[in-house]
């Protein structure tokens, strides 16, 4: 069987990844939307995830039990083995990813497809000053971010997500080859799957 692809988002903060992932995985049957573990409480908004403290996270990543883990913005995030078992089975996932592990991601998954993201610095500064989780200084070390350079080989669909969230999302889907399911009936809304801890929680 050949193994799904592991279609990795990217972008800066504030760019609509948690949108256009939720939208991409409610529009194509079948597309598991990967939950991570954040060491962030889980009232804090944003992404449904996994809570972790600290020292769990740091147990869980003694026991082996992350593919891929990182740092970024005062944080640690993982993604478990178990949640990229749909993989094995031929099934495409979904997850939001940093670049600092695409090399790894790329090691991972031969097939690793990655989706970048951009905004304008306006449509950025908006979003996350609405979402009120970041002072105005780390807004603005957010922005000046810089992303490094793609793994060797590896196809890159780059979308700009300034306007319209389903015409976004629709080029996606395009872009990616992910069918829609648009010939089903349409009066029936499948729910988007998720696989991964906390994948049962309502958005």
């Amino acid at each position: 069987m050949t193994p799904g692809r592991l279609i990795a988002v990217v972008g800066p903060s504030g760019v609509g990844k948690d949108s256009v992932m939720q939208a991409l995985a409610d529009a194509v049957p079948g597309l598991e939307l990967v939950r991570r573990t954040i060491t962030r409480p889980a009232e804090a908004g944003g992404e449904v995830h996994e809570e972790a403290t600290g020292d769990a996270f740091a147990q869980l990543e003694d026991q082996g039990a992350f593919a891929l883990s990182w740092q970024a913005h005062g944080h640690r995030y993982g993604i478990r083995r178990s949640a990229l078992r749909p993989l094995d089975e031929g099934r495409d996932c979904l997850v939001n990813l940093s670049r600092a592990v695409l090399a790894e991601a790329a090691a991972l998954s031969p097939r690793l497809t990655i989706l970048s993201l951009t905004a304008s610095p306006e449509t950025l500064a908006a979003r996350l000053a609405a979402r009120g989780r970041e002072r105005p200084d780390a807004i603005r070390d957010r922005l000046v971010r810089r992303g490094g350079d793609w793994p060797e080989g590896v196809h890159v669909v780059t979308l700009s997500n300034d306007g319209d969230l389903a015409a976004t999302v629709d080029q996606a889907r395009r872009a990616l080859g992910l069918s829609c399911g648009c010939h089903e009936t349409a009066s029936i809304s499948a729910p988007a799957r998720a696989t991964g801890p906390g994948a049962s929680q309502p958005e």
